[in-house]
């Protein structure tokens, strides 16, 4: 799948874990970090989502914290509310189960595959220090780049 949206379709991969089987593509790196996020696995027995996540972006931190509130207060589950330090993403299931994360772009640029609870509810001031925080520890990786402390790294074949 990783070749196919690389190869075919053009795409670039921006995150990649191979560890953890975690690979993330951005057709446009330079305005988002991510359109899609592929997981290694398929569904089991009767859990038949084959979607791993949806992803949409929004304009700003504020319009973030508007949608997270109308979501608690429709009652949609919320799984939690995350820092990319590249983005802040509210990931929470649709109707039908299928994860879905609506996300802001903070615009520090990070190439790895991190998640770290955050809470949006606090001024921005400190919602972007705790960004930039993570940021700083992360900021090295370049664009489809691994941690040094991964093992594994992400060795794709072109199709022959």
């Amino acid at each position: 799948m990783v070749a196919f949206y690389r190869d075919v379709m053009g795409m670039q991969v921006t995150k990649q874990n191979w560890r953890a089987g975690v690979v993330f593509l951005s057709a446009d790196p330079d305005a988002v970090d991510h359109e899609i996020a592929l997981m290694r696995g398929r569904p089991q027995g009767d859990d038949p989502h084959l979607i791993q996540q949806i992803s949409m972006r929004v304009a700003s931190l504020d319009d973030l914290r508007a949608f997270r509130r109308r979501l608690v207060a429709d009652g949609y589950r919320i799984e939690g509310v995350v820092n990319h330090a590249s983005a802040i993403g509210c990931y929470f299931f649709d109707p039908e189960g299928n994860r879905t994360e609506v996300f802001w772009v903070t615009g520090r640029p990070c190439w790895v595959p991190t998640a770290n609870p955050i809470d949006i509810d606090k001024p921005d001031v400190e919602v972007r220090a705790e960004v930039d925080r993570v940021w700083d520890q992360l900021r090295h990786v370049p664009v489809g780049g691994t941690m040094a402390e991964e093992s594994a790294t992400l060795q794709l074949g072109r199709p022959g």
